[in-house]
């Protein structure tokens, strides 16, 4: 119960703090009419009212993961924060190809699926984000595009 106010507390500073960051985001005159502002603020909102609920209504008998999961968790944390390093200097395709076949893997360890699922993915939301959305992501290392 104590522990679910705790975390019911941090979700609600985070989201307060995410809230703040959110409104120092700068708008230009060209942007869309609703502004870059507009989703954070919404993402900052819903955690917010997620920890007053935490808050308000804590689980009398929380059940924490077994150490097993700690740990999965604890590796998928280190293969996302070397994603975020790793897109940039190697393009998309390679790492969210790696990134989803290693969380892949971390839930249901079966390497070839994985391997297959995670290039796959990275296929797909390259093609969604690049020609859907517009974004200008690199495919490929720039050393191997010429």
């Amino acid at each position: 119960m104590a522990s679910d106010r705790i975390f019911g507390l941090v979700v609600v500073i985070g989201a307060l703090a995410f809230f703040a960051g959110a409104l120092q985001i700068q708008t230009s005159f060209l942007s869309d009419p609703l502004g870059p502002r507009v989703f954070p603020i919404l993402i900052s909102g819903a955690s917010l009212l997620c920890g007053l609920s935490i808050l308000a209504r804590p689980d009398p008998e929380p059940h924490w993961p077994a150490r097993a999961a700690w740990v999965a968790m604890g590796a998928a944390l280190v293969v996302l924060v070397a994603y975020a390093y790793a897109v940039v200097p190697l393009g998309f395709l390679i790492p969210t190809a790696l990134a989803s076949a290693a969380i892949g893997y971390l839930i249901d360890p079966k390497p070839v699926q994985s391997v297959i699922m995670g290039a796959a993915l990275s296929a797909v939301l390259y093609v969604i984000f690049k020609f859907g959305l517009g974004l200008g992501l690199a495919a490929l290392p720039r050393a191997l595009m010429g």
